[in-house]
């Protein structure tokens, strides 16, 4: 499918986001999806994405695919699979499997798209042993969610118990919604309190 070639090799989506808890910077699904748009235009096709909860052992995962259709009704697909936490301070079930249904779309929609993540984070989190590849700078002007968000990442840095971690969750998840950076900091924080 000469499209999907064509968008693998133009598709540019930087690592712009940023995680102050774990020090690396990464992109998201969202990030993937709004520098792809254009180039679904430019080529006349058509990216729908999918999930599907599935039961492997005693475990439920979520399979996430993306189908490329061009404008002659051929296809390319990719598929990913993230599994939910078995619980997680703070969140509801549905939240979970949100957020792993994020994460298999990421790393499907990379499949797809051949979106090379050796270095990200994800797979290889050093919890800000290693240099991250671009830290925000000081002269960076943040909106107000930017700067609550900054808020909220120190306050779970600070956090020393479970309980803290939930009064921050209650207090900043009106404000900031499920905002990657802080979710994944709650998670990382609330494992480490364990």
């Amino acid at each position: 499918m000469k499209e999907l070639l064509t968008i693998q090799q133009k598709l540019n989506a930087p690592k712009n986001q940023y995680n102050s808890f774990g020090k690396y910077s990464y992109r998201s699904c969202e990030d993937i999806l709004m520098a792809v748009k254009p180039l679904l235009a430019e080529t006349e096709c058509t990216l729908v994405g999918n999930d599907e909860i599935t039961l492997v052992g005693d475990r439920f995962y979520v399979k996430a695919t993306y189908t490329l259709t061009n404008k002659d009704g051929k296809t390319a697909e990719a598929t990913a699979y993230a599994r939910e936490q078995d619980k997680v301070t703070g969140q509801i079930e549905a939240q979970i499997t949100g957020a792993a249904s994020s994460y298999a779309r990421k790393y499907a929609l990379n499949a797809l798209f051949a979106i090379d993540d050796n270095k990200d984070p994800d797979a290889t989190n050093t919890h800000g042993k290693d240099k991250p590849e671009k830290a925000p700078t000081t002269d960076d002007k943040s909106t107000d969610k930017e700067r609550l968000v900054k808020e909220a990442l120190s306050a779970i840095e600070g956090a020393k118990t479970r309980a803290d971690l939930n009064a921050i969750h209650k207090q900043y998840l009106p404000l900031i919604g499920r905002e990657t950076n802080f979710i994944n900091a709650l998670n990382t924080k609330a494992n480490a309190l364990k």
